[in-house]
C-alpha cells in the first residue's frame, strides 16, 4: 500500500478524534475536574462520553479479536497479558491522580496543547519526562533483573 496512503489515513483519524475531544469536553481541564469531584460539584456530562468511548471500544475490540489484519493490511497485534500486576496498579494510579489534578489525560492534553493551553504543555513536558524516567528506570533496574532470571 501506497505510504503516502498511510499518512493521510494517520491524519484523517487524529483530527477526527481531537475534534471529538474538543466537542466534547475532554479538553477543558475545569469540565474533566467537574466531572471527576463525585463528592462536590459534580459534573455528569462527561459520562456521556465515557459511556460512549466503551460502547465503541467493546465492538471494535471483539472485531479486532477475529482479525488477523488491520484495515490497512499490517498484522493485527493485540496484548496478550491479562494479568493484573503491580506494576499496572501503580501505573492505573499514576494516570489517575495526574488526570484528577491537571484535568488532563494524554490525548485531550496534546490537543490544548496544539490550541495554545500553556497549562497542557507544563502537562505534556511532565508527562514526556516521567516516561522517560520509566524506560531509564526499566532499562537499568528491571532490564538487569529479567536477564538474571532467564
Amino acid at each position: 500500500m501506497n505510504p503516502m496512503l498511510y499518512r493521510v489515513s494517520e491524519f484523517l483519524v487524529g483530527l477526527l478524534f481531537g475534534l471529538g475531544l474538543i466537542l466534547s469536553g475532554m479538553t477543558d481541564p475545569g469540565k474533566v475536574i467537574g466531572f471527576l469531584d463525585l463528592l462536590g460539584n459534580w459534573d455528569p456530562s462527561l459520562a456521556l462520553v465515557m459511556c460512549g468511548a466503551i460502547a465503541v471500544g467493546f465492538f471494535a475490540f471483539r472485531l479486532a479479536k477475529k482479525r488477523t489484519f488491520n484495515f490497512m493490511g499490517g498484522p493485527m497485534r493485540m496484548p496478550s497479558s491479562q494479568a493484573i500486576d503491580r506494576r499496572l496498579v501503580i501505573g492505573s494510579w499514576m494516570f489517575g491522580a495526574g488526570w484528577g489534578l491537571a484535568g488532563f489525560c494524554p490525548g485531550p492534553a496534546l490537543v490544548s496543547m496544539a490550541a495554545g493551553q500553556n497549562q497542557a504543555l507544563v502537562f505534556v513536558a511532565t508527562m514526556v519526562l516521567g516516561m522517560v524516567g520509566y524506560e531509564l528506570l526499566d532499562r537499568f533496574i528491571h532490564a538487569p533483573q529479567k536477564s538474571a532470571t532467564t
